[in-house]
C-alpha cells in the first residue's frame, strides 16, 4: 500500500520521499514513481528500519536536505509486518520485532516528522492501523497478539492525537486507516523480516492472501487518499472492513466466541478466520 500511495501521489505531481527496509525495494519504488510523475516532481527513496528511531531521524534529515524543505504536508506511517502471534508460548523476539515495527514505527515516525508538519501552513498525518485494531483475531485456532496489540495502540494513539492537535496545532489533521484484507505481500515479507527460513507453505499462503483479496493495494491507496482529501479521520478500507466493524459493534461480547465466527462465515468474511 505504501508503494501505491507513493505512485498515486507522484502521479498527481506531489513531491514524494519514501522509505523501505530494503534499499532495493525503495529504489524500485522510486523508479516506478518517476515514470508516472509530471516533470519537475521530486521523488527520493531511502533505506530505513522504522523500528529504530535513529534511522527515522536520518531519513528525516535526508528528506529535508534532498528536497530542500523545512516542512511536510503529508506523512504516512504505513510500514507493518505480521508475526508474534503467541504471547504465552511464542518466541519473544518475534513478538517484540512485530510490535516494534507496527507500533514504535508509527510513534517514532510521528515524533520525528511532526515538527515538519507543524511548520507547514496545513498538513495531515495518516497512521495505518488495521481491522485488527478493533478486532484482535485471525481465528479461534491461532493467537494474534503482537500485531493486534500494536494496531490497537495505533488506533488509540491517532484518535487521541485529534484532540491534541486541535489544541496545539489545529492546522494539522490526523487520520487512522483500518484496512480489511488487502492484496499485498505482507505474509512473505514478514517472514523475511523475522528471519524465518524459506517455506513453500508460507509462499503459497502469501500468494493466496495477495491474489484472492477483495481489495487491491491500488484500490486501498485510492480510498485512503480520497478520504484524507475529504477530511475523514476514520478510514475503513474494503467492504469487509465495514462489515466486520458493524459486526463487532453489534455483538461486542461475542467477538471472540464461536458464535461470532459463525456470523463471519454466514457473511463470507475473512475466510482465514477459522
Amino acid at each position: 500500500m505504501g508503494r501505491e500511495l507513493s505512485l498515486q501521489l507522484a502521479a498527481q505531481g506531489c513531491h514524494v520521499a519514501l522509505c523501505d527496509l530494503r534499499v532495493e525495494a525503495a529504489t524500485e519504488s522510486v523508479e516506478l514513481c518517476r515514470a508516472v510523475a509530471p516533470p519537475g516532481t521530486r521523488v527520493s527513496g531511502h533505506g530505513c528500519d522504522v523500528s529504530v528511531e535513529a534511522d527515522l531521524v536520518r531519513f528525516r534529515d535526508e528528506v529535508t536536505a534532498q528536497h530542500a524543505t523545512d516542512h511536510l504536508h503529508l506523512l504516512f506511517n504505513n510500514a507493518g509486518i505480521g508475526g508474534g502471534g503467541g504471547f504465552v508460548e511464542g518466541p519473544r523476539d518475534e513478538w517484540e520485532t512485530t510490535f516494534a515495527v507496527c507500533w514504535w514505527g508509527v510513534y517514532y515516525g510521528c515524533r520525528t516528522f511532526l515538527p515538519l508538519l507543524i511548520a507547514a501552513p496545513a498538513a495531515h498525518l495518516v497512521n495505518t492501523a488495521s481491522v485488527n485494531g478493533f478486532w484482535a483475531s485471525v481465528g479461534m485456532s491461532r493467537p494474534h497478539t503482537a500485531y493486534a496489540a500494536a494496531k490497537f495502540a495505533v488506533k488509540g494513539f491517532t484518535e487521541a492525537l485529534i484532540t491534541d492537535l486541535r489544541l496545539h496545532a489545529p492546522h494539522v489533521k490526523a487520520s487512522v486507516v483500518m484496512p480489511g484484507h488487502i492484496g499485498t505481500s505482507i505474509v512473505e515479507n514478514s517472514g523475511a523480516v523475522l528471519g524465518q527460513p524459506a517455506d513453500p507453505a508460507r509462499t503459497e499462503m502469501s500468494a493466496y492472501f495477495r491474489n484472492n483479496a477483495p481489495t487491491t493495494a491500488s484500490q486501498a491507496a485510492t480510498v485512503i487518499l480520497d478520504d484524507v482529501a475529504a477530511g475523514r479521520w476514520r478510514i475503513l478500507v474494503g467492504e469487509d472492513a465495514y462489515a466486520l466493524d458493524d459486526l463487532v459493534r453489534a455483538h461486542p461480547e461475542e467477538a471472540y466466541d464461536a458464535s461470532f465466527y459463525a456470523r463471519l462465515d454466514e457473511r463470507g468474511l475473512l475466510p482465514w478466520a477459522r
